[in-house]
């Protein structure tokens, strides 16, 4: 697909990005050379491929799923301007 100096002057100004008039013509070439590599990766037969997220074959180390409280429950409401019966205390807010 050939890019022209009108629609990278579009771009431009859909991105907000001020472009000199001299590095118009410049720009339309590199956007022309990225969207045939585009062109070439669409034409790839990739029907039998599994979709993957990384070349890589690993796994993410997992830990258990456990719910707790973190066991320091004094430590942290010791940090709180006002607790009461192991809770943060708020102001009330009504409106």
């Amino acid at each position: 697909m050939a890019v022209d100096r009108d629609t990278v002057r579009r771009i431009a100004a859909l991105a907000r990005i001020r472009v000199p008039e001299a590095d118009l013509d410049k720009l339309a070439g590199e956007l022309g050379n990225i969207i045939g590599w585009v062109e070439q990766l669409a034409a790839v037969n990739t029907e039998n491929i599994a979709p993957m997220a990384s070349v890589a074959h690993m796994t993410l180390r997992q830990r258990a799923d456990r719910v707790t409280d973190g066991g320091i429950r004094d430590k942290i409401l010791a940090n709180a301007p006002e607790a009461e019966d192991g809770f943060f205390t708020v102001p009330k807010v009504v409106e």
